[in-house]
């Protein structure tokens, strides 16, 4: 079939090297792509096509044209799908100049070492790792720092502490989970000129851990809606302005925050500033001048493994199972994922409750494996406003007897 028209949004569904292949060759063809997990159940990739209404798919099959697709503005060059509180992914549509002034932030801030250089002197020093999913921002940032500079990169489709071990990159992007995960199996982080960890919060002993290892760590800062970090150590990057607002909510500006949220400009407009600032959800404070920590998040969204997971859509699947009355659910610390998924559950009988296991099976027909509850307590109510909101703070801690509760998986 013909090329699509440069006004096309193309949602690939592919993996790994064949995904970043088709990315690319859009890219190079200044078209916007809506990366798609191919390995999502099919009802949470429906969702995602019916609210994010591309022009086209691409996939093994090859490319082909979408019913009531609806055009892309100019500039666009990714739309990434993200939980929304209210359970409904929202289109965050990253800019072609967002994506080039974020890899230049981004490779100013890791040439300030001398441990390998960037320049053309060298052009094997700006090698990049990209094994993290490429359907969040975490990969695709990775994918779009090495097109925009030409770095050489290595891709995998899943992640695997033997592939860092066998990488010759110099650089690679981690979440903490990744990064343990490399310390477990005794990678030799060492070798790599940066190692940037991000999508939750690196915790102090993890960090002393891997520099104990000889890993030379940037903990980095940011949202889906700024093209992934803009804070590394707590710096901003060059070209990002961050201040602290209302509840000491951290606020971001710059060219790499998002144009908007697909389609949907009531959501845009409660998340931008007329005059640029971009809301996060995050609560921050200064440790000292220009230096920002992330003291807690505003929002209720779940970070686990990096991934951002909404309550409300986790609650609407469980909801259908047929022993479950009632369903709240948070996040919990975790020191595998960062927070774990915790189902607070009133079951329709007490006497003979669903377990961890059975509502796992149910709800992974409808979400991703990072969506599924990993930890399940049964409660006698969910506490909610007078509206029907579940009162997450008051669930947090909620406590039951020991027989109502199972170890998380």
């Amino acid at each position: 079939m013909a090329q699509p028209e440069k006004d096309a949004l193309t949602a690939v569904a592919l993996d790994g090297p064949d995904a970043v292949a088709a990315i690319v060759g859009e890219w190079d063809e200044g078209r916007a792509v809506l990366p798609i997990d191919p390995r999502a159940p099919a009802p949470e990739r429906r969702q995602i096509l019916d609210a994010m209404r591309p022009t086209h798919q691409l996939g093994e099959w090859g490319i082909r044209a979408l019913p009531g697709g609806t055009p892309m503005s100019a500039g666009v060059a990714a739309v990434l799908a993200t939980s929304g509180t209210s359970g409904e992914p929202k289109g965050v549509e990253l800019t072609f100049s967002g994506l080039t002034a974020s890899a230049r932030a981004s490779r100013r801030a890791l040439a300030s070492s001398d441990r390998i250089g960037l320049g053309d002197q060298n052009p094997e020093g700006g090698r990049w790792l990209c094994c993290l999913p490429l359907h969040g921002v975490g990969g695709l940032g990775v994918v779009a720092r090495a097109w925009s500079t030409g770095a050489p990169l290595e891709v995998v489709a899943r992640f695997d502490p033997a592939v860092v071990a066998e990488s010759t990159a110099s650089f690679v992007s981690l979440v903490p989970t990744t990064l343990r995960r490399c310390l477990d199996a005794d990678v030799d982080l060492s070798r790599f000129h940066s190692i940037l960890v991000g999508g939750a919060p690196l915790e102090p002993a993890l960090r002393t851990r891997a520099e104990a290892a000889g890993a030379s760590v940037v903990a980095t800062y940011g949202l889906t809606e700024t093209w992934g970090g803009v804070a590394y150590d707590g710096r901003a990057l060059d070209g990002v302005e961050v201040r602290l607002g209302d509840d000491h909510e951290i606020l971001v500006r710059g060219p790499m925050v998002m144009r908007g949220y697909r389609l949907r400009p009531d959501d845009t407009a409660a998340a931008l500033s007329s005059d640029g600032w971009l809301r996060t959800g995050d609560a921050g404070a200064w440790v000292q001048p220009g230096t920002l920590v992330v003291v807690d998040r505003l929002r209720d969204l779940i970070v686990t493994g990096g991934v951002n997971v909404s309550p409300a859509e986790v609650e609407s699947v469980l909801q259908g199972h047929p022993r479950v009355v009632d369903v709240g659910v948070v996040g919990s610390a975790d020191a595998e994922w960062g927070e774990r998924v915790v189902a607070h559950v009133v079951a329709a009988d007490p006497e003979d409750p669903p377990t961890l296991d059975e509502l796992r099976t149910f709800a992974a027909e409808q979400l991703s494996t990072a969506k599924l509850p990993r930890q399940l307590v049964f409660v006698t109510e969910v506490p909610r406003t007078s509206g029907g909101k579940t009162l997450r703070r008051l669930l947090k801690g909620l406590r039951t007897h020991e027989d109502g509760y199972d170890p998380s998986v």
